[in-house]
């Protein structure tokens, strides 16, 4: 019986490892369709003026995008972007680009 629950326990530690590891990918893959444009990923994008993303502090990058999906941070450009971002993919960008070294 200990063993039963020591294999569950085990598999669901590596799920959640691997689950950790996915979250990046998607982020990573939502940064390129969505952020990359104007932000770029190390680099600011040669388009646009806006700051680089990399390697900034994954909860004030949270913070920064849910308050311009929630209209209390005012951009018209970020507002209407973030806007149609879920939770789950805020926390994936976020912990994308805190990921990246600048």
């Amino acid at each position: 019986m200990k063993l039963k629950y020591s294999v569950l326990l085990l598999a669901g530690l590596l799920a959640g490892g691997s689950a950790r590891a996915a979250s990046l990918y998607a982020g990573q893959a939502k940064a390129a369709a969505v952020c990359a444009q104007c932000h770029g990923i190390r680099n600011p994008s040669a388009d646009a003026p806006f700051p680089p993303l990399g390697g900034r502090d994954v909860e004030y990058l949270k913070t920064a995008i849910r308050q311009y999906r929630d209209l209390t941070r005012k951009s018209d450009i970020m507002n209407a972007i973030a806007g149609s971002l879920t939770d789950n993919d805020i926390n994936d960008i976020a912990s994308y680009y805190g990921s990246v070294k600048p």
